[in-house]
């Protein structure tokens, strides 16, 4: 009994049929379209925040060193993921990807794992906005009232509306299709960078060499535990700057509707990747050599503070300004992405398949991607979450581990049953195995609170699977 239903739960689905049931979405998206979504959900409030943040509490003036070692870490990872997409464009990324190679419920698994991911990140990236336009607005002496501007519950708050106006915003944008999604995100990209520039060539003129001494401080623990300084404060670092970089699962899930997909999912995943790590450690160089690193602890917007403490108040109103607009770049990606996934968890049947059903005019997975805005809103307007942020790391860490080795079952299949792709992952067998590595090192760095609610929200997907999903899967049909 048992061994049948392994058998049946590592049944894995043909190639072919991924590519006939997403043949409808249209293929607009070019490499600018995917260097924009990936710069644009890798570089968002977290560059504006998180390195002043890892460099008061975790690493000094080394916080570019746990900016560079995230990104070697994710960039291992991103060679594994643009070979996949470049073999296998299709809706979906790792839960698609690795239903064809290691079987059905180690696909769902991965999706699972990086639904937690959207669900978490449309909430957090709409909250943080919000925060931040609100910020915005008490710089000209205006304000909203608590009872619209928290989550239910929270300081006063029944509802945070300006969290509710972006997703919704975004959504009615997405919903008229990809192009026009690609024009915004573009544009909202390119001003968020010229921010980013403005900030480093400003605070170039007011660094202190004496503030990058000592470059790595010596170790000691925080009164909450965690490390500070030497390599398990650059350590603890890693693990919260990872978050930002794993915006480029965002570009993998749109593969399906990518022009060429086997040079241009790699040259976006890469090169946005390659683009957001130069920034960030421009950023974190910056900040800590304007102003002793100990200046930014318990500050929330680290660049902003720099820029007005160094006398620069009218560059810090500006940058502030662009960087609100620039958060609707990730807002864009991650509905995207999300939107994407659960249209093909519904394309399979493993959630609803009303899910799975595209828009006649269009072809836009429209269902999923209401269903994804609606909880994003719950999530973020009337619930508290920060208790959960860090599931989002979780959640991407063991979907990107899963990618990592689904290479090791994908090489013997390309020219096979799956396309054999112009882009493969170079130093092969030893660079798949690095990847996986390194993704555990970073997950096992992640606090335990993120690791027990990632294993709560992994027996939640198993029972949701063994329930609904193995009944009413598209593979039940064959087997």
């Amino acid at each position: 009994m048992l061994r049948q239903l392994f058998q049946r739960m590592t049944l894995k689905e043909s190639p072919s049929v991924y590519e006939d049931k997403d043949a409808h979405l249209p293929r607009v998206l070019t490499v600018k379209d995917f260097l924009a979504l990936g710069v644009g959900t890798i570089v968002s409030t977290t560059i504006f925040t998180l390195p002043g943040v890892v460099a008061a509490n975790h690493a000094g003036p080394a916080v570019a060193l746990s900016c560079l070692l995230a990104a070697i870490v994710a960039g291992l990872v991103a060679f594994a993921y643009a070979e996949m997409a470049a073999a296998m464009p299709f809706a979906g990324s790792a839960y698609s990807w690795i239903n064809v190679v290691f079987g059905e419920v180690f696909g769902w698994i991965a999706g699972w794992a990086l639904l937690a991911e959207y669900f978490i990140a449309v909430a957090f990236v709409a909250s943080g906005l919000s925060a931040n336009f609100r910020g915005l607005l008490t710089t000209f002496g205006l304000s909203l009232p608590k009872s619209l501007s928290n989550p239910m519950g929270t300081d006063g708050g029944v509802v945070d509306l300006v969290a509710v106006g972006v997703i919704v915003i975004v959504a009615v944008i997405l919903s008229r299709g990809v192009t026009e999604a690609a024009r915004v995100e573009n544009v909202l990209v390119v001003l968020k960078v010229i921010a980013i520039l403005a900030f480093v060539g400003i605070g170039l003129t007011k660094l202190h060499w004496a503030n990058y001494v000592p470059f790595i401080p010596s170790f000691h623990l925080n009164p909450n535990g965690t490390a500070f300084g030497g390599w398990r404060g650059i350590y603890a670092g890693v693990s919260m700057i990872f978050l930002a970089y794993i915006g480029f699962d965002s570009i993998a899930a749109n593969s399906a509707e990518a022009k060429d997909p086997e040079k241009t999912m790699p040259r976006g995943i890469i090169g946005s990747l390659i683009i957001a790590v130069t920034l960030f450690m421009a950023v974190s160089l910056v900040l800590v050599g304007m102003f002793h690193y100990s200046h930014y602890a318990n500050v929330a917007d680290p660049v902003g503070w720099a820029l007005r403490h160094a006398g620069f108040t009218g560059a810090a109103t500006v940058i502030e300004a662009v960087a609100v607009v620039g958060m609707f770049t990730a807002l864009i990606g991650m509905m995207m992405a999300g939107s994407r996934l659960l249209y093909s968890f519904g394309r399979d049947g493993m959630l609803p398949r009303f899910l799975g059903r595209l828009t006649v005019d269009k072809g836009l997975p429209n269902h999923a991607l209401g269903v994804l805005a609606v909880i994003g809103v719950v999530i973020g307007a009337f619930f508290p979450f920060q208790f959960l942020a860090q599931l989002i790391s979780a959640g991407t860490l063991i979907a990107f581990m899963f990618v990592s080795l689904g290479i090791y079952r994908l090489r013997p299949r390309e020219g096979q049953d799956i396309a054999d792709p112009a882009f493969k992952m170079p130093f092969y067998p030893v660079m798949p195995a690095l990847a996986f590595i390194g993704a555990l090192i970073v997950f096992l760095g992640l606090d335990i609170q993120a690791k027990l609610y990632s294993g709560g929200w992994f027996l939640i997907g198993l029972v949701v699977y063994l329930a609904y999903g193995i009944r009413h899967s598209t593979l039940s049909a064959k087997d």
